[in-house]
């Protein structure tokens, strides 16, 4: 079977398992600055970005020769598989979520980094807004999947798509933190995270997610839309 809704749940959702190490000596050399934050801050935090030049950025070995190009079919594919992903999370949480859809999963009470650059912006603000948005996007996946593995551990076709989305954005990130440093000098950006889930109760878990993923789908949208001209070949 696909998706088993309404199993027992716990009510912590750290399940124990494999531990990501989150010490600086397991960052990738040259952007720990970006990745520890990104890594370590878990409180929610808002602001606008923190944009720091200095000798902080390593050399331009940081960054692959086709880091433009990957940055671009990431993007392009979190933006194919976005509503498929929606869609496949709403099926596995059952009934109210698959027949009150407009009603449950309205985004507008959850926390979204305001995303406000279009593609006349100039594109060292594309590129921060852009790493602020999929900082939030990677820690909100990380939680949703958490409290999916618990929730519906035998939809083993939705927990894939949320890990191979999760690991998508993560290598987007590593990629915009080459950009940022690279082009402009930027090595630190000060992100926003949106609440956890902990403690709440099932059906505010699965409402969550939907919210989130509801929002996630309409902002790559626009996401692509802006970002994809900046990183097209001259």
């Amino acid at each position: 079977m696909l998706c088993i809704a309404g199993g027992a749940v716990p009510m912590d959702h750290h399940r124990p398992g494999p531990r990501r190490d989150l010490s600086l000596a397991s960052l990738p050399a040259g952007v720990v600055p970006f990745v520890a934050l990104l890594l370590l801050q878990r409180r929610p935090v808002a602001g606008r970005a923190l944009l720091v030049s200095g000798p902080g950025c390593p050399g331009h070995g940081l960054c692959r020769s086709n880091v433009q190009e990957q940055t671009r079919k990431q993007v392009a594919l979190l933006n194919a598989t976005a509503q498929d992903l929606f869609s496949l999370y709403l099926k596995c949480q059952g009934e109210p979520f698959s027949s009150e859809t407009d009603k449950l999963c309205n985004p507008g009470s959850v926390f979204f980094p305001a995303f406000r650059v279009n593609r006349t912006s100039e594109r060292k603000e594309v590129m921060v807004a852009m790493y602020k948005l999929f900082a939030f996007l990677n820690a909100s996946l990380g939680n949703i999947t958490r409290d999916q593995e618990e929730l519906n551990p035998t939809a083993k076709e939705l927990l894939e798509r949320l890990h191979n989305t999760t690991k998508t954005t993560r290598g987007l990130i590593s990629n915009l933190t080459c950009l940022l440093c690279k082009n402009y000098n930027v090595f630190q950006v000060d992100v926003s995270y949106g609440e956890s889930s902990k403690g709440k109760s099932t059906f505010k878990k699965k409402q969550q997610g939907c919210q989130v993923l509801r929002k996630y789908v309409q902002v790559i949208a626009q996401a692509a839309r802006v970002l994809l001209p900046h990183l097209s070949p001259p």
